[in-house]
């Protein structure tokens, strides 16, 4: 069949290059993108003289019964269709006559596919965006849960210093909040119509480009046509976006793994978020955190996919742009179905407290507290940190920890070590004295769970 782009080429291709040419096969699900731009394309047309009014209501009739048989099922996609912008000008025209053949004046489908890339894209940054708020709330409801709940915070996987686990979890809510940011400002420079940029370099029609965009919710045009066609940073961005929040999920999978684990046994996930062995019957896989781990390679490798087709392009679009829907629509439904799974993963698993604080009381992750015990005292840090662990050392050595150390054995390293030192070395107290801001003591906690539940919205 003829392609409706037959002109000086005959619009005869081969079936093998039929196939290597389409892109309806995925970019099919901007229909809805594609049909409301052409909706605002026939009134900008119409209210500029362009179009007859008459014609304009044709289309715009013709292209809302395309719209609703689309939604209800009534009209199929045509998979032999080159993409779903020539899909719908075929059916268009099919249905009204000769006034759908109109619809293209005034543009060409390089800024119409930067139209309908833009319009569906900005719509799952708001998806996005709201599934983080979720997440989020999950994350700050179990952590208001705990914010006495005692934990070993580490370095180098090394047990550090005492923390709670509400202040740990409350890192990684911090990590969302940025997400949020980052999200919300790719959105604004995405916002921006490229339409009216038509091939490349406008068009002698006499068009109002600020009217269209208005109409499609837009902020402003493209001040270069050129650019118009050819930009895809708002794609490149959003990867990137993307790809930050799968590296905060998949640090958080990292340590739900480790959590889970016999070797820890901080946390037990719930059965609907962790599967079996089909050989060892005592195993409970934590399946969808090594899920959400390994998915993060596959959005890295989407971004890279992007950034490695348009480095070498020249201006302005070329068919090598096409390769830019499939990874942004794979990363796209990569991170919402990960924050799905996640929201709900963190909301029903059990945390067990009391493995938790078992742990903290091993490792001496009071030690730095002992230290500043002794500078309190009128030593200087680098001697009481000396003293310190020369303690620890001989507490390892006879098998014990600082709080069963005797008193008289502590005053053989120091004579500034009096009976108020076991209250300085106490966990619970360790962390309540870390009062500087973000600190782990409860009252710095609340602070950051009321900055996160307003950045969230609320309670869960």
């Amino acid at each position: 069949m003829a392609k409706m782009w037959a002109g000086l080429t005959s619009g005869e291709t081969s079936k093998i290059a039929d196939d290597f040419n389409s892109s309806i096969s995925f970019d099919c699900r901007m229909y809805e993108q594609d049909i409301k731009g052409s909706m605002a394309h026939a009134a900008m047309l119409s209210a500029r003289g362009i179009l007859s009014e008459e014609d304009a209501a044709s289309i715009t009739e013709g292209l809302a019964g395309i719209l609703k048989d689309l939604k209800d099922g009534t009209l199929k996609i045509d998979p032999a269709a080159e993409d779903i912008h020539m899909f719908v000008e075929q059916v268009l025209t099919e249905r009204i006559g000769d006034a759908g053949k109109k619809l293209h004046t005034a543009r060409s489908r390089n800024d119409q596919v930067a139209l309908d890339l833009r319009m569906y894209l900005r719509e799952q940054i708001d998806e996005i965006m709201e599934k983080i708020r979720k997440l989020g709330r999950a994350v700050t409801g179990v952590a208001q849960k705990h914010t006495a709940s005692i934990m070993p915070g580490y370095t180098h996987l090394q047990r550090a210093q005492p923390v709670t686990f509400a202040h740990h979890l409350l890192a990684y809510a911090m990590m969302l909040t940025r997400d949020l940011d980052r999200f919300s400002d790719c959105r604004k420079r995405m916002n921006i119509s490229p339409i009216g940029s038509c091939a490349l370099a406008g068009t002698t029609y006499d068009t109002d480009r600020e009217m269209e965009a208005a109409s499609l919710g837009f902020d402003g045009i493209t001040l270069n046509s050129m650019d118009g066609v050819s930009d895809r940073d708002f794609c490149v961005e959003l990867l990137n976006c993307i790809a930050i929040l799968m590296m905060h999920l998949s640090r958080f999978s990292e340590e739900i793994i480790l959590w889970s684990s016999w070797e820890f046994k901080y946390i037990e996930l719930s059965s609907d978020y962790t599967t079996g062995s089909s050989i060892m019957p005592q195993k409970k896989n934590s399946d969808m955190a090594e899920l959400v781990r390994g998915k993060t390679g596959r959005v890295y490798g989407d971004l890279m996919t992007l950034l490695t087709m348009l480095k070498g392009l020249p201006l302005a679009y070329n068919k090598d742009m096409q390769e830019d829907k499939e990874a942004v629509f794979d990363a796209v439904d990569t991170v919402k179905m990960c924050l799905d799974v996640f929201e709900g993963m963190i909301s029903t698993m059990t945390v067990l407290t009391k493995r938790m604080r078992e742990a903290a009381g091993k490792g001496f992750i009071n030690a730095t507290d002992l230290a500043d015990y002794l500078v309190k005292k009128g030593l200087p840090f680098r001697d009481a940190y000396k003293i310190s662990g020369g303690i620890v050392r001989e507490c390892m050595a006879q098998g014990t920890v600082l709080e069963q150390f005797p008193l008289v054995a502590y005053r053989r390293f120091s004579p500034l070590f009096e009976e108020d030192v076991f209250e300085a070395i106490d966990l619970a107290a360790c962390v309540e004295r870390r009062i500087s801001k973000g600190g782990p003591s409860e009252a710095s906690v609340q602070q950051q769970l009321e900055i996160a539940e307003r950045i969230f919205g609320g309670k869960k």
